[in-house]
């Protein structure tokens, strides 16, 4: 049965945040809020917990999860960043994108893409997912909440409950989020290319959408 956390949007109880780290460390999975959709979460050091997550999510080892930093030089030690990519992130973290970059030798290799050694990451404005990471001191590991069979995420937390209170040890309720994901960019070659158009606005950063 997951347990159920009502934490202040802006000011999270530190108390909360205590228990839910506690939560993941021992193997479980969370429903957080983010800057975008609410977020299935669990520990990167987790095997069994990430595998679950998968399972949970309704998504293969094909499917790009996500690192979720606390900031930019965070971001940097579990991925190959140049100085074009570099300037590029400085413009959009904290925010509403997802970035593919090559992972380093920090990233477990079964976190990694199969074949391209790719990786998602993103540092989220949210104050309680930035004051979870603070607590944990590392990266989660993190996919949008969106259910298998189902197109668009989950963003009212009560709904999250009722539909995996079975599946997920905890629920953290700080009201709803936007109901988009995040925007998916890919920098993995030689051009910035915008895979998913989300939440984050990709003329922001000089790029445009391809449909």
């Amino acid at each position: 049965m997951a347990q159920y956390f009502e934490l202040h949007p802006h000011n999270p109880q530190q108390r909360l945040i205590d228990q839910t780290a506690r939560i993941l460390d021992q193997g479980g999975l969370a429903a957080i809020p983010t800057d975008s959709s609410y977020a299935l979460v669990c520990h990167l050091d987790d095997k069994a917990a990430a595998e679950r997550l998968r399972r949970v999510r309704g998504v293969d080892d094909r499917h790009h999860l996500t690192l979720m930093c606390r900031d930019l030089s965070e971001l940097a030690t579990y991925a190959r960043v140049d100085n074009r990519q570099y300037r590029l992130l400085k413009l959009a973290t904290p925010g509403p994108y997802t970035f593919i970059l090559e992972a380093t030798k920090e990233v477990p290799r079964r976190l990694s893409h199969p074949s391209r050694r790719t990786i998602g990451l993103r540092v989220p404005e949210n104050k309680v997912a930035q004051a979870l990471l603070e607590r944990l001191g590392q990266p989660l590991l993190s996919t949008t909440l969106i259910l298998p069979e189902q197109e668009t995420a989950l963003n009212d937390p009560q709904e999250i409950r009722a539909a995996l209170e079975r599946q997920i040890e905890a629920v953290l309720d700080a009201g709803a989020c936007s109901l988009e994901p995040t925007t998916v960019i890919d920098l993995s070659g030689d051009e910035p290319t915008v895979l998913r158009l989300g939440g984050g606005d990709p003329s922001a950063l000089g790029l445009t959408a391809p449909f």
